[in-house]
This record gives structure tokens, C-alpha cells and sequence, in this order.
């Protein structure tokens, strides 16, 4: 006579398979694949390069900013990214996606921060230059001099034609970043 609380009767035959994905697991896999696909597909042409990604992830992703929005054609085309990235590792792409946008953020920072720079320079001139030669002694006091005093002069000319940039200031800004970020 058999039992009918006996565990065997009741074993489902993908109990014991280590590799049983369920639907649910499955599904939810596909939409952060999707998602990520999504973060690929929001980057530029250039930060793509950056990523070095196989060949046809690469062509998918470029295509799919060709087709418009908000279609049919456009969601299908997301969900076989999604598909084509079930393929592959997502931990690397993720790590290089994270990588390329956090050097974007870092370069808005160094710009801005070169940038405040030079308008502490053009305000003060003699003292900013003194303050910025004691903590960068390799750069060129009368270089310096001569772009803040060529910049104020073209700013005062400017603030009567009502020119939006300066040659000068764009000079003194790429001159500050190159011999500082060495």
C-alpha cells in the first residue's frame, strides 16, 4: 500500500534540474535585459565605440536609432536588443556602460572647474595668477598675464558689440587645462 503523502508521488520532474529556469525568473531576465539594452541604445555613437561590444549588439543598437519612436517596428526592435542580450554577460557591459558615463560626469566636472578658474582670473588677475603659480610653479607667469589682460580687454570691447565668446578666454581656458591636467 502506498502513502499518499509520500514525497516521490509528488515530485514535479524539473525538481532535481539545477538549470530549470522558471517563467517568471525568465521574464524578468528579459526586461533587465531589455533595460540595459535601453541604457545602450540612449548613448552616443562615440561612448558606444568606447564600450568595444560584439558586432551585431553594436549594429542593433545603431540601428534602432534610425527607426522612430513610438512605433510598432521601434518595440520590436527593443525586444529582440533584449533577446540579443540574453546572450551575453551583463556584468561587463554594465561595468563599461558605468564606466563611460561616470568619465562624462568627470569631464563636466573638470570643466567646470576650469572654467570658475579662469573667471577668478579674469576678476583678480594679480593675485589669482600669484595664487595659481604657488600651486602649479611650471606654468608661464607672463603667459598667464598677457591671456587674462588680451581677455579682458576683448570682453570690455564685447560687452559693447554684444559678441557672445571671447578667442581670449577660450585660449586662457585651453592653456589652464592643458598644463594643469598634466
Amino acid at each position: 500500500m502506498k502513502i499518499v503523502g509520500d514525497s516521490e508521488h509528488f515530485q514535479q520532474p524539473y525538481d532535481n534540474d539545477e538549470d530549470y529556469v522558471s517563467r517568471t525568473e525568465f521574464k524578468k531576465e528579459s526586461e533587465e535585459a531589455q533595460a540595459l539594452g535601453l541604457r545602450l541604445i540612449a548613448l552616443s555613437k562615440s561612448q558606444l565605440d568606447k564600450l568595444e561590444l560584439d558586432e551585431f549588439l553594436y549594429d542593433a543598437v545603431l540601428k534602432t536609432k534610425s527607426i522612430k519612436q513610438k512605433t510598432e517596428a521601434y518595440r520590436r526592435h527593443l525586444q529582440y536588443i533584449g533577446k540579443l542580450m540574453r546572450g551575453y554577460d551583463h556584468e561587463p557591459i554594465q561595468a563599461a556602460l558605468d564606466k563611460v558615463l561616470n568619465k562624462n560626469n568627470n569631464e563636466a566636472a573638470k570643466v567646470q572647474i576650469f572654467e570658475k578658474l579662469r573667471d577668478r582670473l579674469l576678476a583678480d588677475g594679480d593675485t589669482e595668477i600669484q595664487m595659481l603659480l604657488d600651486e602649479h610653479p611650471h606654468l608661464d607667469r607672463q603667459k598667464l598675464r598677457q591671456l587674462v589682460r588680451q581677455t579682458n580687454k576683448e570682453l570690455s570691447k564685447m560687452a559693447e558689440q554684444q559678441i557672445e565668446q571671447s578667442k581670449s578666454a577660450k585660449e586662457l581656458f585651453k592653456y589652464l587645462r592643458s598644463e594643469i591636467e598634466q
